[in-house]
């Protein structure tokens, strides 16, 4: 049994801790919280114990996820890393690159899972386009939904367009050669919406949309290579793939449709099982800490972009 606790129950540490006290050969050993109420009431619906301080479960667990503000994500991780815990950090990795890179070296000294919850990662849709991705040359991503003022505390480019960065480094797999991007504040104090343009060293151009000031929640991915257009929508599981079948296109009558038979799947209760498979067999995740370290360096590059550009 991997014992797994979980640090942070508030709406999304609640989901880890059902989706844990669900999987085979998995033992959720509690569940961390500031906020009694809502600690005992997570305790109780998974059938674990509450506790107020992470530091009393340190010798209970192999593992935990760490879902807490993400001001705390280094504080805590580091904690838990440096006792020998494997560590699934929420996205953003940490505010800073600093921080991002010593949670890094901590795990790779001991030997320790450092997994980054990028969800996106386990979207059927997207395990399955990466069959037919091969040298995109032009991607566009819109991530739009209404705001909540529960991650007020974070702009939208660390808190929406992160999950976009990440995919887009995966598909592209090239340095970055350059970034312009804007943004503003509409509702909060940080930036609610935001653009970026991403040029890559082979030439790959993305062009990554994010907003919070919006009445429904959309989000798509489109990937232009030659002879091929995928469109991908994350939140149907939905993927068609344009391929071109004509030598001479006179309409896009011209062009093949594959729309593959996607079966819907939780993409958490796909991440936290990969993550506990990962401890148990000694795995490298999916998602490393070099990739949220990275999705993290764009991030704050497009933040210093929008600041200048906003003068």
């Amino acid at each position: 049994m991997v014992r797994v606790g979980v640090i942070g129950v508030g709406h999304i540490g609640a989901h880890h801790a059902r989706i844990y006290s669900q999987i085979p050969d998995v033992e959720l050993a509690g569940v961390v919280d500031i906020e009694q109420k809502r600690r005992e009431k997570v305790a109780r619906e998974y059938n674990t114990t509450p506790y107020a301080s992470y530091g009393e479960i340190f010798d209970k667990v192999d593992a935990v996820s760490v879902v807490v503000p993400t001001d705390l994500h280094y504080p805590v991780a580091k904690d838990f890393l440096e006792r020998g815990v494997h560590c699934l950090v929420e996205k953003p990795i940490t505010p800073t690159l600093e921080e991002a890179e010593d949670l890094l070296s901590i795990a790779r000294k001991k030997n320790l899972i450092l997994q980054i919850g990028h969800i996106e990662r386990f979207n059927s849709a997207i395990l399955e386009a990466q069959k037919y991705i091969r040298e995109p040359k032009f991607i566009e991503a819109y991530r739009l939904g209404p705001y909540d003022p529960r991650t007020s505390n974070i702009g939208v480019v660390l808190d929406l367009m992160i999950h976009d960065i990440d995919i887009v480094l995966y598909l592209v797999r090239s340095p970055v050669r350059s970034i312009d991007a804007i943004g503003g504040s509409i509702l909060s104090q940080n930036e609610d919406i935001a653009n970026a343009r991403i040029n890559f060293q082979n030439g790959c151009v993305a062009n990554i949309s994010a907003s919070r000031v919006s009445l429904e929640k959309f989000r798509k991915i489109r990937i232009f290579q030659k002879d091929v257009y995928i469109s991908l929508d994350y939140a149907k599981q939905s993927l068609k793939i344009y391929q071109k079948k004509e030598k001479e296109i006179k309409s896009m009558k011209d062009m093949m449709v594959l729309r593959p038979q996607l079966k819907k799947t939780d993409p958490l209760r796909e991440e936290l099982t990969h993550f506990t498979q990962c401890v148990e067999r000694g795995r490298k995740p999916l998602v490393s800490g070099k990739h949220g370290r990275d999705a993290l360096e764009i991030a704050l590059e497009i933040l210093k972009k929008i600041k200048e550009n906003l003068g």
